[in-house]
């Protein structure tokens, strides 16, 4: 079927042969992925050292946390970024197009889970007297998973905005780097999480 111009043609690539590699979203894009990455991994750093000049008060620290949440806050974004990913595969395919909006809305929805779990994290650390003027250890502690929280929640704007592109009745290929590019940046919030779980 032909195609309209600036406009994907509808047709089902699932089982076409491999073509060449294809960078998702756009190359400004990826500065702006990196460069954040490159912040959060100073951060990295600066914990690590300090953390190497006091490890005692930092595992004292750390086993004041409830990894529990931490755990299940990892299932809930991975869980998330799948359901994204399966947006993002749905919008490229012209039959399983429909599925593309309630997905990035089931990301949304899963992705909330997320905010709703750090936010009891914190009463509870709050509540309990500990603060980030409680020592170093905790400072780090709210200053990187605050700095990341942060991200979620952009992340999760950046999502509904996607599933009303989803919705769409044309998708052009603007319109798919667009997507492509949100879906990526709620995948980079996935793997610091997943970088500061362990660390932390």
């Amino acid at each position: 079927m032909s195609s309209t111009v600036g406009q994907l043609p509808d047709v089902d690539h699932s089982c076409a042969p491999p073509g060449p590699r294809h960078i998702p979203g756009e190359p400004g894009l990826w500065v702006l992925l990196f460069g954040d990455m490159m912040v959060f991994t100073v951060l990295f750093g600066v914990y690590l050292n300090r953390r190497a000049h006091d490890r005692e008060l930092f595992a004292a620290s750390q086993d004041a946390l409830n990894r529990t949440y931490g755990a299940v806050n990892t299932i809930v974004l991975l869980t998330s970024s799948v359901l994204v990913v399966f947006a993002v595969r749905a919008l490229r395919t012209q039959r399983l197009r429909h599925l593309c909006a309630p997905l990035t809305l089931a990301g949304v929805a899963v992705g909330t889970c997320f905010v709703v779990v750090k936010v009891i994290e914190y009463h509870e650390k709050i509540t309990a007297g500990i603060t980030p003027a409680t020592n170093d250890f905790f400072m780090y502690y709210f200053v990187l998973t605050g700095l990341h929280l942060a991200h979620v929640v952009i992340g999760l704007a950046v999502l509904l905005a996607l599933s009303r592109v989803a919705r769409a009745d044309d998708v052009s290929a603007t319109r798919l780097a667009f997507f492509e590019g949100g879906a990526c940046f709620w995948h980079m919030v996935d793997l610091l999480w997943i970088v500061i779980f362990p660390l932390l």
